[in-house]
């Protein structure tokens, strides 16, 4: 498999200071090693000081029970599920997988057309804020949507993309990406539906890299 990277930046927290870093596309052997043997330890020692502190398990991580491993092998060889993640410092910092056929646009006035769905997307825990105060790095969350912006322009999809999301990353979606809240879903979990249009894509690409 031919890996493609490109180089990128992010923010390192505690000194300020860019870091160089690379945008792959695709997700493989390596980054579920790094899952296995670098994030999940540090997520449950994160869920042990939310235990020991009495935080409710509502507000723990709501992504913990993901299986990285599981969904890629499920959606392994299948052209229209590509994968992302970024990698800083041997290490992978976040990851993305996209579905590019099967879901259609639900705003009114781009409603039936393609765009690229977000299916799972996930910073390393050490880059969580609400796991770790710092966090490391800032930033791989915005690279994986402008990564999707850009696979959905390369498809002429136009930068159209849309996502269900967990509640604990709502804000995200509609503050600092500024996509279209649509609401509670009730035929997928209940989570909202954010939709992003050709504009909105736009507007995000040009607030810049470490946004």
């Amino acid at each position: 498999m031919t890996v493609t990277t490109s180089p990128i930046y992010l923010l390192d927290v505690q000194n300020g200071e860019a870091v160089v870093a690379e945008l792959w596309d695709s997700i493989t052997e390596r980054q579920l090693a790094d899952w296995e043997a670098e994030w999940l330890p540090e997520l449950f020692k994160a869920i042990q000081r939310l235990h020991r502190a009495g935080v409710e398990r509502r507000l723990w991580p709501q992504s913990r029970h993901w299986n990285w491993r599981q969904k890629v092998k499920a959606l392994q060889g299948m052209l229209a599920h590509p994968g992302f993640c970024v990698v800083c410092e041997g290490v992978t910092q976040g990851m993305m997988i996209v579905d590019t056929t099967t879901k259609r646009c639900r705003i009114d006035r781009q409603k039936g057309q393609h765009l690229v769905y977000v299916e799972f997307i996930e910073n390393a825990p050490w880059n969580r804020p609400e796991m770790v105060t710092p966090p490391r790095y800032r930033g791989i969350g915005s690279i994986l949507i402008r990564a999707a912006i850009a696979l959905s322009q390369e498809e002429e999809f136009k930068g159209r993309i849309g996502l269900h999301s967990l509640p604990q990353a709502n804000g995200f979606y509609a503050n600092t990406c500024a996509m279209t809240d649509l609401g509670v879903d009730p035929e997928y979990e209940g989570l909202r539906y954010f939709e992003m249009t050709p504009e909105q894509a736009e507007a995000f690409i040009a607030k810049g890299s470490l946004s």
